[in-house]
């Protein structure tokens, strides 16, 4: 299906002016800036950071090889979700299909915006199901959330049935590629220019170590990359992070050794939880997590909690009654969870 970003743009959008400012409007080196209201007297931050963030994006841009026009920052992924909900979604009128479970944070950004979700559900192996994601769409429909690896699944999702949702379907494509890091799979990326309606998020927040400075980078098409740009803050990329951010680039050797790390971590820890009796289940895993299935899993997490570890109990989600979430720690780490899950397992026979 040929995809015209003008049919789902919202119309108010689309004929938005946006705020100009005082970097906007001039571009270039001065000796003396008097056009932000800016406090004169220098300190290390009276400057306002970058709003086009240009360096950082270059930065990105050869990292990922995607040109630096196709790239948007937000102040972490959020941002980028909330961005494009409101973009292209008109409130009491469209909706976004989410298929469960995935991360909640689609849902609560189109909650806010007044967008009804559309909640298909993944398979018991948190697999695509296209027929009924298929079910759910309808000429409102304007956005369809794929989170891969899935959250909190660990699972990376059928591709071939991913390029047949993106091919088929006349509005956006959003790929949530948080974890892909940690994943044997360069995701998306290499498919940007190919499909117009196709979005990929992505952090510094997990493989990076860099959660605390909020970084979270949206990719597509510059058409929509354009739109997102029109109606995102003025100054949202402060400019610790965008210092600290090109700064780890410029280092990636740190990143990369950590990943390799936790994969192993992650390898072994499987191995170790699967020869746990009251374990029923360890979903396989392409992030940095592992999703584990248990007899009681509420009884498990509270016994973790005494031993001063905190894990994340799922079991309230769909498709994940009595699972544990557990992030992949330190060798250390990992060795202090395993003999208290061994613990555990002694007074619980």
């Amino acid at each position: 299906m040929k995809f015209d970003i003008n049919r789902i743009i919202r119309s108010n959008i689309r004929a938005l002016r946006p705020y100009s400012t005082a970097r906007d409007e001039f571009k270039g080196t001065a000796s003396i800036y008097l056009d932000a209201n800016e406090n004169p007297f220098a300190s290390a931050f009276n400057r306002y950071p970058d709003p086009k963030q240009n360096a950082l994006k270059q930065a990105i841009s050869q990292l990922k090889g995607v040109g630096p026009e196709q790239i948007i920052l937000g102040n972490g992924s959020d941002e980028v979700i909330d961005l494009l909900i409101r973009a292209f979604c008109e409130p009491g009128v469209d909706n976004i299909i989410v298929p469960q479970p995935t991360y909640g944070m689609y849902g609560v950004c189109a909650d806010i915006n007044n967008i009804k979700i559309r909640q298909p559900l993944l398979t018991f192996d948190f697999e695509i199901d296209l027929q009924p994601i298929y079910e759910c769409v309808d000429p409102k429909s304007k956005i369809i959330f794929l989170c891969s690896p899935n959250n909190p699944s660990g699972n990376l999702l059928n591709r071939d049935k991913i390029k047949s949702l993106i091919q088929s379907f006349s509005g956006l494509v959003v790929m949530d590629e948080a974890y892909i890091d940690f994943a044997d799979s360069v995701g998306f990326l290499p498919f940007l220019d190919d499909y117009p309606n196709l979005v990929v998020l992505q952090t510094f927040s997990k493989a990076w170590g860099l959660a605390g400075l909020r970084l979270g980078v949206g990719y597509g098409s510059e058409e929509v990359i354009q739109i997102l740009t029109k109606i995102k803050p003025p100054y949202n990329i402060n400019s610790i992070t965008q210092q600290k951010i090109k700064e780890a680039i410029d280092n990636g050797k740190q990143t990369q050794d950590w990943i390799g790390i936790l994969k192993q971590e992650r390898k072994e820890l499987e191995t170790a939880i699967k020869q746990l009796l009251f374990v029923v289940k360890v979903y396989p895993s392409q992030a940095n997590f592992l999703l584990v299935k248990m007899k009681d899993a509420k009884a498990c997490y509270q016994y973790l909690l005494t031993k001063g570890i905190i894990a994340r109990d799922r079991s309230s989600t769909v498709l994940c009654d009595n699972c544990i979430r557990i992030s992949i720690g330190t060798p250390d780490e990992n060795k202090i969870l395993i003999n208290a899950l061994n613990d555990y397992q002694n007074t619980n026979p």
